[in-house]
């Protein structure tokens, strides 16, 4: 049995099952002798015990697979098997990819471009692993590991990995070794992974989008800069911050006013458990628009930023309102960056299209557009 209960509900990265796999098939490779369990300790401290599948035992070679679990993370890859063949060579440890697993086309990445990817910490475990079986039999020699997964090349084409520059299957990765269910930290790395390789391409600027709203807007309304964008969810701060230390001069933030509104207060994590205040932002801007008290009572009673700016048009200000937002986030943005790039944003929503820009934001568009093509 997998030891799940130990990580209670954590779960696995491919680096960890495949140093797992690679410890087994190496052993077996002296022993001749089938092995059903194995278990190594992460990076992270943790010891992981997997059950070991799919043995095939030649004079040459072993291969066998584990079966990736992911926790309550939703990982595409969960439930995927991960192999791994071991063999002699005359030295060293050769660690490589085959069948699903991805190539590295685009420099910032992990591993060189054209090298298989299979990053530095899941290299580092394998070779570890490998070391510890060859001393406990006393070889001199050396191994040829070789991860694969045959389910990985159709499961890659749901993944960013073609985006980020990684084709023809998934990526061996992991740094603690563990899965912690819906990381936080996880999904900012992949943020500043993508802006690391628009910046390796050479890219001064680039577009920041916050989900499938944003992706679905550009698609009808900006076609020619929909592929050049980074999806960042909810952490506009952090890809703001990552994007200043690698030197990126121009940047655009476009997202639904539900979201975005959130900037006019200066609240960089629009997630929902870390700050609301989409209504206060709105009766804010109200009041320095001077709309009646009697609306912005009702504003507080809203559930949607739609439904406020409903009641904001029934007196003629929404227009006024949105446009004071705008300031308010032209403010925040500069602050966040002081003034050191140019940066802007655009919200829509969907009830009433585009909603405001900041002042610089068509210049930017056409930058990012020309820059691009």
């Amino acid at each position: 049995m997998n030891n799940h209960s130990v990580l209670n509900h954590y779960g696995y990265t491919t680096g960890t099952c495949a140093t797992i796999c690679a410890k087994a098939s190496c052993e077996m490779l002296f022993t001749k002798e089938n092995i059903t369990q194995t278990e190594i300790l992460t990076p992270k401290g943790i010891a992981v015990k997997m059950d070991i599948l799919h043995t095939e035992i030649t004079e040459h070679d072993v291969s066998c697979a584990v079966k990736k679990f992911s926790g309550d993370d939703p990982d595409i890859t969960n439930g995927m098997l991960i192999y791994v063949k071991c063999e002699k060579i005359p030295f060293g440890i050769e660690i490589t990819g085959g069948i699903g697993i991805g190539t590295v086309t685009k420099a910032g990445l992990d591993q060189p471009v054209g090298q298989k990817a299979i990053n530095s910490v899941p290299r580092q475990m394998i070779t570890a692993v490998v070391k510890e079986i060859c001393e406990k039999y006393d070889y001199n020699g050396g191994i040829k590991v070789t991860v694969y997964a045959p389910q990985g090349v159709e499961l890659a084409k749901k993944t960013l990995n073609e985006k980020l520059g990684i084709v023809g299957g998934i990526s061996i990765i992991g740094t603690t070794g563990i899965i912690e269910p819906m990381s936080n930290s996880a999904l900012i790395e992949t943020i500043k992974l993508e802006e690391n390789v628009l910046c390796q391409q050479g890219r001064k600027s680039f577009l920041l989008t916050i989900g499938n709203y944003s992706q679905k807007f550009l698609s009808e309304h900006m076609p020619d800069i929909l592929d050049k964008s980074v999806m960042c969810s909810n952490f506009i701060g952090e890809a703001v911050d990552n994007a200043l230390l690698l030197g990126f001069e121009n940047i655009l933030l476009i997202g639904h006013i539900g979201k975005l509104v959130k900037l006019g207060a200066g609240i960089m994590n629009t997630h929902s458990s870390v700050a609301d205040g989409r209504m206060e932002v709105l009766i804010t801007c109200g009041v320095l628009c001077d709309v009646p008290c009697d609306v912005l009572k009702q504003i507080v009673q809203c559930v949607t930023v739609d439904g406020a700016l409903a009641l904001l048009k029934t007196v003629g200000k929404k227009d006024e309102v949105c446009s004071l937002l705008m300031q308010r986030i032209q403010h925040y943005l500069n602050l966040r960056v002081r003034n050191s790039v140019n940066i802007g944003a655009i919200l829509f929503s969907d009830k009433f299209g585009v909603i405001g820009k900041t002042d610089n934001a068509d210049t930017l568009t056409k930058i990012i557009t020309k820059e691009y093509h």
